[in-house]
């Protein structure tokens, strides 16, 4: 269930460069795209720095410098390979006898899932109050519990079914690499999301690796905001599946 990947990096200070960086190597599965959310850069800036033409073609083992970094991080653990609009499966979105929970117990969604700007918001943020414990989804093994660039304090947890969510922007991650964790224990503590300076947790809900809007396999909470969005999406999957 656990990945091991490793990076080799080196800090480099080049005078082009107007702050130090590190070189990463590209991996099997990597992509410019994969490589700039991990690093917490933008692609068309990774792709600038580097000289690279076409965004779509980057070649396994080419040393690619991304401006500002200090340290290497697991592209392929910590970044999705794309994100989907799709709906998915009725089967999916119902999935077993113990559905994914929400992370935060009453919590409400604040920012959805999909385009942002020039970029795609790969989540959604629920908002709570600060240090208001973060509950995992779902069973499953922690795969990956460290701060990255863009996330802060990141959690994410491999779940059966080529499953795996994300919690991030913690104030405090109470798991490690490695942990087996149930449903509903909790796995962090809300922090401050440093872009909007309000206290959220930013979830992400992947399904082999293609990162999936979290709505979909979440239950409706009543009363919430958000709610009509997902009973709107989840009409379309029943459709789907007649």
């Amino acid at each position: 269930m656990l990945l091991a990947i490793t990076g080799c990096s080196a800090t480099v200070s080049d005078p082009r460069i107007p702050e130090p960086g590190i070189y990463h190597e590209v991996r099997s599965g990597e992509n410019l795209y994969r490589i700039a959310k991990a690093y917490g850069i933008s692609g068309s800036e990774l792709a600038r720095v580097n000289g690279i033409d076409d965004v779509n073609h980057v070649v396994i083992g080419r040393k690619l410098l991304i401006p500002g970094a200090s340290r290497s991080v697991p592209v392929s653990v910590v970044t999705p390979v794309r994100a989907t609009t799709d709906a998915p499966a009725a089967v999916e979105s119902q999935r077993g006898d113990r559905p994914f929970i929400w992370p935060i117990w009453g919590g409400t969604v604040v920012s959805s899932f999909g385009p942002r700007g020039q970029g795609f918001h790969d989540g959604i943020d629920i908002g709570a109050r600060p240090r208001t414990p973060i509950h995992a989804a779902a069973d499953g093994g922690v795969i990956y519990s460290d701060s990255l660039p863009g996330y802060g304090k990141v959690v994410i947890i491999e779940h059966s079914g080529g499953y795996a969510t994300v919690y991030a922007h913690n104030a405090e991650n109470l798991v490690r690499t490695g942990d087996l964790v149930r449903q509903g224990q909790i796995v962090a503590r809300v922090g401050m999301n440093r872009h909007t300076g309000v206290s959220t947790v930013h979830f992400e809900l992947r399904k082999d690796k293609v990162a999936c809007d979290p709505i979909y396999f979440l239950p409706v909470q009543t009363g919430r905001r958000g709610d009509e969005m997902a009973t709107t999406r989840r009409a379309l999957v029943e459709e789907q599946a007649q």
